[in-house]
């Protein structure tokens, strides 16, 4: 049998070929032709893949996308099943304003192990590194849930600092992480860029917050791998999800552990760097005696095997 791990550099080219298509409009003000080029890559060089591969979470509904969509069947078909999260470009306010964090990224687990969830498009998360894995009770208040970290992380309080997407949402959030004395680094969007600093102990100790739930899959993946802490619980934010869930019968209190929302240690979590940030560098343009090139930075977190692998790639065009 087949492990996931084993596709990592075919995964690892369709995030680079991904970035390289969408990389001259980075710093444009023009997210949306930057993202339909780093769809249109990414779907091209993920069906050379030899895997049966399936978009569990993907673009879908919430961007309205005609690719990499929930349900599509991706790879040659032949191989292993794998489950697939993907996010072409994430962070695309920052992609478009030549911001720090913004990544092309995906995740790869085997057929079956990758949670669903259904009709919502956005979920409340909490991500931890390593150290403090069962040491945080995901239902406490937060300057509760922030001494628990203090703890396992040997600090005190005011030395934490949390990564929190800047929304009107979470202005009350921002609130408690400040009276509980801790520090906040605040970012437009991205975060799974923010969820793999503290995944990684690097930049930021946790994350808090509502974000998409692509992005929250694929976060997941990364926390397995690494055997990060990870919580989450369905947060519908516009009506219509609103209504989709009640319809289907979502339990919004339900804090799922970042086991249910992967259920297998052979996992991939890829991140090609389109901006610089914390864990990856931008896409570079060069020219040598052969031409124009392009090199792209990327990590690769993988669960079967427990390593950290960057992968730099030079590539003309």
């Amino acid at each position: 049998m087949g492990s996931v791990s084993n596709l990592k550099i075919d995964l690892v080219e369709v995030c680079e070929a991904a970035a390289r298509a969408c990389a001259p409009f980075i710093g444009s003000g023009n997210k949306d032709e930057g993202d339909g080029l780093a769809v249109d890559a990414m779907r091209s060089r993920i069906n050379q893949v030899k895997m049966r591969g399936l978009i569990v979470i993907g673009e879908g509904a919430k961007d309205e996308a005609p690719a990499l969509y929930d349900g599509e069947a991706v790879g040659t078909g032949e191989g292993i099943g794998v489950d697939i999260a993907v996010d072409p470009i994430e962070g695309t306010n920052l992609f478009a304003k030549d911001m720090p964090g913004s990544i092309c990224t995906l995740a790869a687990a085997p057929v079956g192990t990758m949670f669903q969830p259904g009709p919502c498009f956005y979920m409340d998360k909490q991500v931890y590194p390593k150290v403090a894995r069962g040491k945080i009770d995901p239902q406490a208040p937060v300057a509760e849930r922030l001494g628990q970290l203090a703890r396992a992380l040997g600090k005190e309080r005011r030395e934490l600092k949390v990564f929190i997407l800047d929304k009107p949402r979470h202005q009350e959030l921002i609130a408690e992480v400040y009276a509980a004395g801790a520090k906040v680094r605040l970012a437009t969007d991205g975060d799974v860029n923010g969820a793999i600093q503290a995944v990684l102990n690097m930049g930021s100790d946790a994350l808090f917050g509502i974000g998409g739930t692509p992005e929250g899959i694929v976060t997941a993946c990364a926390a397995r791998a690494m055997g990060a802490e990870m919580f989450a619980r369905m947060a519908p934010q516009k009506d219509f999800e609103i209504e989709l869930c009640r319809k289907e019968g979502v339990d919004t209190q339900r804090i799922l552990t970042r086991d249910e929302l992967v259920t297998s240690d052979d996992v991939l979590f890829i991140a090609t760097g389109l901006t610089s940030g914390a864990y990856v560098r931008h896409v570079k343009v060069g020219y040598d005696a052969y031409g124009r090139h392009k090199t792209t930075d990327t990590v690769v977190l993988d669960g079967g095997v427990g390593n950290i692998r960057r992968v730099q790639t030079t590539v003309h065009v």
